[in-house]
């Protein structure tokens, strides 16, 4: 099959969840002998121009993935839109039997593929019209591309069994579950962030996401200042059209010594700090299905999260990881100084995590499933 993908940001980046997943995929296609193209937008890293030197510029192949590059407006209430709409009209003329849509804000052109006839496939990654650094038309314009996908799209992918009701009760439509998967990856010591930070391993708590409001980043700095701990806390992420927020976290950051504000991080930097963490933090209050928490336990790490249901589902409720009630700052305090103080509680978390995440959310699987999906 010839295949377009449209919707991330840029591949190969970890811009966010979106450009790791459709990185993960269209390699393997290639893999599995099809050809596709992915649709990249032009334009700076995501977290700031400081950024810039993560992104592979020029580069019109990847893994045997063609990329086309999408220029677009810097601002961030149009860059979604124009994306959308000059890929779309780009990928028309592809001859492509399957226009791979991701994310809501993509979705909204995914009708015009249709009046052509071509087979459209959506991935619904979160509702991003709830995700609080929006409002005003950008909330509208997301809620819209949900609405056409609803309405048009031939089949539609979802993360989790909470999206699937949801897509039921809201619009009618059935979809088809299908969640991210995950590598197993390698274990490393703590060279590098001792030598950088003077982290050693289990010296510290880990939160590693994007710095927007709805991955709840305020409850954790909330709950952590208030703990007697000498253990530190690392906050690694960079923002994604939140500044005024970062500036926020950064400010309040700053009141704590023990606190690290690592920045974004990727390679070897992001590997050594999943590997050496004492337990990593998913404090959301909302998720489409949390890539950083598949890699996290992927390290073996404890985790503890919200228990919105998408994290819930992955970690099995309190079975395979920590959970407390979500937006409650008064909980987290309560189960971080539960973790801190028993460190029996961390080591049974950390002995099963790898193994079942590894087993359950499988790339290779992930591929074949969505593969299936295109045919029909």
């Amino acid at each position: 099959m010839k295949i377009a993908m449209i919707g991330h940001k840029r591949v190969p980046s970890r811009e966010g969840g979106i450009e790791i997943v459709v990185g993960q995929l269209a390699a393997r296609m290639v893999q599995a002998g099809h050809v596709v193209d992915v649709y990249n937008r032009k334009g700076h890293h995501v977290s700031g121009e400081e950024n810039d030197a993560y992104l592979k510029r020029g580069l019109k192949e990847y893994k045997g993935i063609h990329i086309i590059t999408i220029p677009t407006f810097q601002n961030k209430k149009l860059n979604a839109v124009v994306y959308s709409f000059l890929a779309t009209m780009r990928a028309l003329f592809g001859r492509y039997d399957v226009i791979h849509y991701h994310a809501e804000g993509a979705c909204s052109m995914l009708w015009i593929p249709h009046l052509f006839g071509i087979r459209t496939i959506a991935t619904i990654h979160g509702l991003d019209w709830q995700r609080s650094k929006w409002g005003g038309f950008a909330t509208k314009f997301l809620l819209f591309g949900e609405k056409v996908a609803a309405k048009y799209a031939d089949e539609i992918i979802v993360l989790s069994k909470n999206m699937q009701k949801y897509f039921k009760d809201t619009y009618r439509r059935d979809t088809v579950f299908i969640p991210n998967g995950v590598l197993k990856p390698r274990i490393h010591s703590d060279r590098i962030i001792k030598k950088k930070w003077g982290l050693e391993k289990d010296s510290y708590i880990l939160f590693l996401a994007r710095i927007v409001p709805e991955k709840g980043l305020h409850y954790l700095l909330d709950a952590y200042m208030d703990i007697d701990t000498g253990k530190r806390l690392v906050i690694a992420g960079g923002s994604s059209h939140t500044d005024n927020y970062m500036k926020q976290m950064e400010k309040k950051a700053a009141k704590d010594k023990r606190i690290l504000m690592a920045g974004f991080v990727q390679g070897e930097l992001l590997e050594e700090l999943y590997s050496n963490a004492y337990i990593y933090v998913l404090p959301s209050d909302v998720e489409g299905m949390p890539v950083s928490l598949l890699e996290a336990m992927s390290y073996g790490n404890c985790c503890l999260v919200s228990d919105i249901a998408e994290n819930v589902e992955v970690v099995e409720m309190q079975i395979r990881a920590a959970c407390f009630k979500k937006s409650s700052v008064p909980d987290l305090k309560h189960k971080l100084r539960e973790l801190l103080g028993h460190k029996e509680i961390v080591d049974r978390y950390k002995a099963g995590a790898q193994n079942y995440i590894c087993g359950k959310y499988n790339w290779d699987d992930v591929t074949y499933r969505t593969l299936e999906v295109y045919k029909g």
